[in-house]
């Protein structure tokens, strides 16, 4: 891997970046959102960002890119003072960064979007698609990264789409490279790959500001860590003289810990969702094959793997956002169903949670009350016309009931942090009052605080009898909130785990079992 990244990323051997930042501040509208703020980072290092959503990170982001310009303060690079007008000058400087929000060309194909910006001309006029396809191709491979070149990125899962940002932006001839939640979409394979392919740049001399929110990967990778709070520079540490209980104080103002929810009510034997031989095809490709399984009241049962293995695909048909499987026989409550469309596995009692929210979850730019009255048009509609009175009643009690942190029913939603924009895709399926919660990814891309306050509802909703199906690439959610797991690879499912059977390594062996 060490000598394929070599080769791969351009970086000169006496051109590390010395980049600092003294008393950043910015403000919007007369609102402070970053006071203060200093960090200093050289060729080499891995530099982690921390902090809950709304903490400052993505404006610090911003102002390092040259997306913003900072209301206050200066910044240095190799001791030159400079001031960044847009993302052109700061790529100019060797600044390039790896946005968290997927910023590819949908209809383009993977080989397209990964040399976007790089192709090989023919004639300095033409784009020699077949070389495209060749370098695309030995980028893809030297990183690890299956993919099929030719596939258009609107086709790809998120975590896949994530290895295409990935593969893009190590292309870039970077000193300073920015990664905002690399692995948020892909699985611990794929993260385990990601995490060589920084430290190989490290070690070329790349400074690295990596922004996570998995502990895990701030103690494996990170020299440094420096924390944001509400806009203020809480501190920077050593990793080597920090804990994690440390580091979430730092953020959160309080000890936050990731333990086992509270079970008040255990599951219920009563079976409410019975699978039985599922499969489904993508055409030829076999996506699942011959999966059975037992879901009872109040349980929740992980379902575990690696991208790829299947795990969304078999939310999706129980939904019927996949149409009817192939083969095998599907029951909920005692009666047969083979949900065919979504509004169809709405009206069975189900409900998604897709992993991508802002792309599939949520309308950005229209308030809290319209995205939770939208799976109740179909319900709650006379003669055409919406009643404003109940979009209104039912986001005020969503905002109620999840603690959402909104000025009220009419905040939009674009404009909430990642945690809160999480609870309104959960309140507008919670209102419509199903048995079964499937959960595709739904801590992706949210903080240490508000993935606690998710854990904390998961275990109240099934303590009220709600079933619930949970889909996470993170293994510790799985220790924290499952009753019991199946785990899936290639689409068949090679092991099923009690809660006292699960474990990082139990999981891990499972998931890898062709």
């Amino acid at each position: 891997m060490s000598n394929a990244v070599a080769s791969t990323v351009a970086i000169s051997a006496d051109s590390k970046a010395e980049m600092s930042l003294s008393g950043i501040g910015m403000s919007f509208s007369g609102v402070s959102v970053l006071r203060d703020v200093s960090l200093a980072i050289t060729g080499g290092e891995i530099h982690t960002l921390m902090g809950e959503n709304g903490a400052g990170k993505s404006t610090l982001v911003k102002i390092i890119s040259g997306v913003q310009k900072p209301s206050f303060g200066t910044m240095e690079i190799d001791g030159r003072a400079v001031t960044l007008a847009s993302p052109r000058e700061a790529e100019a400087e060797g600044i390039v960064i790896m946005h968290q929000e997927l910023s590819l060309v949908p209809e383009m194909t993977v080989a397209e979007n990964v040399m976007l910006g790089h192709e090989p001309v023919h004639r300095s006029i033409f784009i020699d698609r077949k070389r495209l396809r060749k370098e695309a191709k030995a980028v893809l491979a030297r990183f690890g990264f299956t993919l099929d070149v030719d596939r258009p990125v609107k086709d790809l899962r998120v975590g896949e789409q994530q290895l295409v940002e990935i593969a893009r932006a190590l292309l870039m001839d970077a000193r300073v490279l920015i990664m905002d939640e690399p692995t948020s979409a892909l699985s611990q394979t794929e993260a385990d790959i990601l995490m060589e392919v920084v430290r190989d740049l490290a070690l070329q001399g790349v400074a690295v500001i990596y922004i996570s929110h998995r502990m895990d990967e701030v103690f494996e990778i990170s020299d440094r860590v420096t924390v944001l709070r509400d806009g203020d520079l809480i501190g920077t540490k050593l990793v080597s003289d920090t804990t994690p209980g440390e580091l979430v104080e730092m953020m959160v103002g309080r000890s936050v810990e990731i333990e086992k929810i509270e079970r008040h009510t255990p599951a219920s034997p009563e079976v409410v969702l019975s699978v039985k031989g599922l499969g489904l095809k993508d055409g030829e490709k076999v996506l699942l094959e011959d999966v059975g399984f037992d879901l009872r009241k109040g349980e929740v049962l992980g379902i575990g793997g690696l991208l790829g293995a299947g795990r969304t695909e078999l939310l999706e048909t129980l939904f019927g956002a996949r149409g009817v499987p192939v083969a095998g026989k599907i029951t909920l409550n005692g009666g047969n169903c083979w949900p065919s469309t979504p509004a169809a596995g709405v009206e069975a009692g189900l409900a998604l949670i897709t992993e991508d929210r802002k792309g599939n979850g949520l309308l950005l730019e229209r308030p809290i009350r319209d995205n939770i009255a939208l799976p109740l048009l179909p319900l709650k509609t006379r003669y055409g016309l919406v009643s404003q009175r109940m979009q209104t009643a039912e986001a005020e009690a969503a905002i109620e009931k999840l603690r959402i942190a909104a000025l009220g029913p009419d905040h939009v939603v674009g404009r909430l942090s990642g945690g809160n924009q999480q609870k309104v895709v959960l309140g507008k399926w919670l209102a419509t009052h199903p048995n079964i919660l499937l959960l595709d990814e739904p801590t992706r891309g949210i903080d240490i605080g508000a993935k606690d306050e998710i854990y904390e509802l998961i275990g109240k909703l099934a303590d009220s009898g709600l079933s619930v199906l949970f889909v996470s690439s993170e293994i510790p959610e799985y220790l924290a909130v499952c009753d019991r797991m199946i785990v899936l690879c290639e689409g068949r499912i090679t092991g099923e785990l009690s809660a006292d059977e699960m474990s990082v390594d139990s999981i891990k062996e499972l998931a890898m079992r062709f």
